[in-house]
């Protein structure tokens, strides 16, 4: 795992979510073949977010994308039969469909949610193209079940608490306390 998850899984436990980090869907090679892709690996989720107020997973991708343009909304924002790219969870129903079917029934048999879970997404970013944080964050809203976004703003705020926070030794809040505590 890399260390903006780490931050990420921090600001998401902070929300009172409980965190699963990178989790594997075990797609069978019908489902493979129905994605489009016979060989596809298996899915690896960065972190599995649950709300239990609310009975919800959201499946989070964490992006720090630091020293490049940032995550790009015309990415986030493509459809795509079979998928490809880095989003493919966003841009690809018939891939969320089937890998959010087996994600809930390998959830459902470990015990860790029940039928009644809404799984949606969500995606946490360092760094966003142009400030386009705003669209991504209203393309994300429409989505039915809504889809959260964290963007730069967010992650800068929620970083900014850790160093008001009493020690914890944790990397993150460490950080946050050498660099922003007066």
């Amino acid at each position: 795992m890399d260390y903006f998850e780490e931050i990420a899984c921090k600001i998401l436990e902070e929300k009172g979510y409980w965190i699963r980090r990178s989790f594997k869907v075990e797609l069978t090679k019908a489902e493979k073949r129905n994605i489009g892709k016979h060989s596809i690996p298996r899915p690896e989720i960065d972190i599995l977010a649950y709300d239990q107020k609310s009975n919800m997973v959201i499946v989070v991708e964490a992006k720090s994308y630091f020293d490049s343009p940032g995550v790009r909304y015309e990415d986030l924002i493509q459809k795509h039969m079979i998928p490809q790219g880095r989003y493919k969870l966003f841009t690809s129903n018939r891939y969320r469909r089937i890998v959010f079917r087996r994600l809930n029934r390998q959830l459902i048999d470990i015990g860790m949610i029940n039928s009644d879970t809404v799984i949606t997404l969500g995606l946490i970013a360092g760094n966003v193209y142009k400030r386009e944080s705003e669209k991504i964050k209203i393309y994300f809203l429409k989505k039915k079940p809504k889809w959260y976004f964290w963007g730069p703003d967010e992650v800068r705020g929620c970083v900014k608490q850790f160093s008001e926070m009493g020690y914890e030794n944790n990397p993150a809040v460490i950080t946050a306390k050498i660099l922003l505590s007066s």
